[in-house]
């Protein structure tokens, strides 16, 4: 391959490659430890693959396996999360969880699970009868036969916080690249130059989380992955906010060996989800709606919530998980090749980036010493959650651009306006929820079409808003 010319400028302590939640998460914890960062990410916007799809659950990691990196992760970065949501301004919404069992075979099994919680040290867990349930969620069906209670768990905003954690590092000198692809490279025994579809880049250290294409990008520049991604679909359906109403807590499955299983929540934007569903397939870019499939999510969601018939959806949509040939997380520090790959990062990554991020940097630490950051500043983001003030409660909004999701021409333009600003649509629409309510679009579509013209890496034609996904 071509190499670069010598006189390349700059040269950077590590490179993250990926932008997704663990992405932006590692970008701040090295740039706080003193690090000079920069991340890579090939789409035009952050939070453009895997990250972009989840139930937006802060998990208290009582279900995940006992010992593991994973268990480890969660439970560090659900405690830095409580520590740093108020500084940023991250909505927090606490519901609390139930572990319900719908038949004897599932009942059998809640006992298991308290024990579990107990050994990861969530003890606030408990064995719940029908009766309780019932006192606790009445809408449920009275198919429950019991459950397991889990009141640590909370609801968050799972694109504010990816975007919190990049924003705080560019304030402490971060830097970010979209557009940008890494396409090969090599290393001459101290830095590594990566051949990007924006010229060569230089750095010390190269930490992948490139997501669904981690193997790939391991093959490229290492010549072998040490894991391989078999993506994983899952489906939601999200309901009119008046289905809200009837759920308080997150209504978890009993989980089988394979995935955690369908679950019923809220959301902090006032909706009311079911999902995902679990289905493996090739294709790493493309996760296509089944309409049966989101029939059978509606049916298991009225199933389980009577009330929810005929309660109109509001939006559907499909995202992939980067899931490996084993369940447990895929962290490596390759010796020799200053490469620490971070992979298999599945369902548990938002609640985990936060820790996941320390334990990487904790690896590196080995052999490097930066110097951690004096004094910390700190981002405020904008609040999209329905059971905080909104923007358009303050007076000097402009207009209501978005009447669905209440999206003011404030928000807008101040997310366009902002440090980190949306390359495309879908990065609009995760700053500011325009475009994602009941018309998905179709009314408010021309007019954030004109607010954002000249704005976008990607522009947005008139019009279609409705048909982005």
């Amino acid at each position: 391959m071509t190499k670069p010319f010598p006189n390349q400028s700059g040269i950077y302590d590590v490179i993250v490659v990926g932008g997704g939640v663990v992405g932006c998460a590692m970008v701040r914890r090295f740039t706080l430890e003193g690090a000079r960062v920069l991340l890579l990410e090939k789409s035009p916007d952050i939070l453009s693959g895997a990250s972009k799809g989840n139930s937006a659950i802060l998990h208290t990691g009582f279900d995940a396996p006992t010992g593991s990196l994973e268990l480890q992760c969660m439970k560090d970065g659900y405690q830095e999360y409580l520590q740093i949501h108020q500084q940023m301004a991250l909505p927090l919404l606490k519901t609390g969880a139930m572990v319900v069992a719908w038949n004897d075979e599932d009942l059998g099994k809640l006992q298991g699970i308290v024990e579990q919680a107990h050994a990861n040290g969530v003890a606030d867990v408990s064995l719940i009868g029908r009766e309780r349930v019932r006192a606790l969620e009445p809408n449920l069906a009275h198919t429950a036969l019991g459950a397991v209670e889990v009141p640590g768990e909370f609801l968050i905003d799972p694109w504010s916080a990816p975007l919190g954690y990049l924003l705080q590092a560019l304030m402490h000198g971060a830097q970010v690249r979209f557009n940008t692809e890494v396409n090969g490279g090599y290393f001459d025994g101290e830095l590594w130059a990566l051949e990007t579809t924006n010229g060569f880049i230089r750095g010390r250290t190269i930490i992948n989380c490139a997501g669904l294409f981690g193997d790939v990008l391991e093959q490229q520049l290492l010549g072998a992955s040490s894991f391989s991604i078999h993506p994983r679909k899952g489906q939601f359906v999200v309901f009119d906010k008046a289905a809200a109403r009837y759920l308080g807590n997150i209504i978890l499955p009993v989980p089988n060996e394979r995935t955690k299983g369908i679950v019923l929540t809220r959301t902090v934007y006032g909706n009311l989800l079911v999902g995902p569903t679990a289905e493996e397939q090739d294709d790493r870019l493309h996760a296509r709606l089944d309409s049966d499939v989101l029939r059978q999510l509606v049916d298991a969601a009225v199933e389980r919530i009577p009330a929810l018939d005929g309660m109109p959806v509001t939006a559907t949509y499909a995202a992939l998980r980067p899931a490996t040939e084993k369940k447990e997380y895929r962290v490596q520090r390759v010796e020799g090749k200053n490469w620490i790959s971070v992979g298999g990062i599945r369902s548990t990554g938002l609640t985990a980036a936060l820790g996941i991020a320390r334990h990487v940097f904790s690896l590196y630490q080995r052999e490097h010493t930066p110097v951690p950051e004096p004094s910390l500043q700190w981002p405020t983001l904008p609040n999209l959650a329905e059971h905080l003030p909104r923007d358009y409660q303050r007076p000097g909004y402009g207009e209501i651009v978005c009447h669905c999701e209440m999206v003011t021409q404030r928000e807008i333009q101040n997310a366009l306006a902002s440090a980190l600003p949306p390359g495309d649509l879908g990065g609009l629409k995760r700053r500011t929820r325009a475009c994602m309510g009941r018309c998905q679009g179709f009314y408010c579509g021309a007019r954030v079409a004109e607010l954002s013209a000249g704005h976008l890496a990607v522009p947005l034609a008139t019009g279609v808003c409705h048909a982005a996904h």
